[in-house]
């Protein structure tokens, strides 16, 4: 059977996520399917939510954002899941009147609420714009306490915090975001990269980093994780990488 390996890009702000799969020729007569176990399959999906969460915070937000927390007073707890998820809307309503008034741009969010399994508390994590006093978010908020805190971006942005937010509560989507926020741009080329290169990626990891940014003009390697599948025999990569910002001494030449 014939097989080509295949990039899917995710251009996600200052970050440029790839994955890279084998796909395989069609062939007369049948031909053998693979399917995964059910715990493989739970984890594969598991890290799309993740990753998908992940994308979109690159895409959208920045240093300039925050990351802000809300909790509540021990009286004012909801007693639901269901209710702590009216007492999120309710602040968002709250928070674009404001932002209206005091002629902002329109909000944007992602929101995780989870409940803490020792006592049983509610809380939201949110990332917003950071364009907003925080006491004034606060004070908007008016449930408990608050606490926010600058987005730091690292080589592979905010992957830890995206992952953290993702996670689910049994069969509970627990995040959720605004819909003007923007889907990053994909791009898909097959056959780019020989059987050789792949292989190079595998064997050298991010110690070939240099051989990897050939390929991608303007960003640089940061991540890089591959593994042999042991049914199919092909490799399967996943790379991170970060924009390359301009020199600026060669900017004032």
């Amino acid at each position: 059977m014939r097989c080509l390996y295949r990039e899917k890009k995710y251009y996600c702000g200052d970050y440029l996520e790839i994955e890279v799969y084998p796909v395989f020729a069609k062939q007369r007569g049948r031909v053998k399917k693979y399917r995964e176990t059910t715990e493989a399959q739970k984890r594969l999906n598991k890290r799309n939510a993740e990753r998908r969460l992940v994308r979109l915070i690159h895409t959208n937000f920045s240093e300039a954002d925050i990351r802000f927390d809300l909790t509540y007073e021990p009286a004012k707890n909801p007693e639901s899941f269901e209710e702590a998820l009216r007492h999120l809307q309710n602040f968002f309503r709250r928070l674009k009147r404001y932002r209206i008034k005091h002629e902002l741009p329109e909000l944007k969010y992602i929101a995780s609420t989870e409940r803490g399994s020792k006592k049983g508390r509610f809380h939201h994590h949110l990332i917003i714009q950071g364009d907003i006093n925080i006491n004034e978010l606060a004070k908007i908020w008016g449930k408990g306490y608050t606490s926010a805190l600058p987005l730091q971006f690292t080589d592979t942005g905010v992957s830890g915090l995206g992952v953290y937010m993702a996670k689910e509560d049994g069969k509970t989507k627990r995040w959720s975001s605004s819909k003007n926020l923007k889907q990053p741009k994909v791009v898909e080329s097959t056959g780019r990269l020989s059987h050789k290169q792949v292989a190079e990626i595998f064997q050298y990891g991010i110690d070939g980093r240099h051989d990897i940014d050939k390929n991608y003009k303007g960003f640089m390697t940061k991540e890089v994780k591959a593994l042999l599948n042991d049914v199919n025999g092909y490799i399967y990569a996943f790379l991170m990488l970060k924009k390359l910002k301009p020199d600026k001494r060669r900017l004032r030449l």
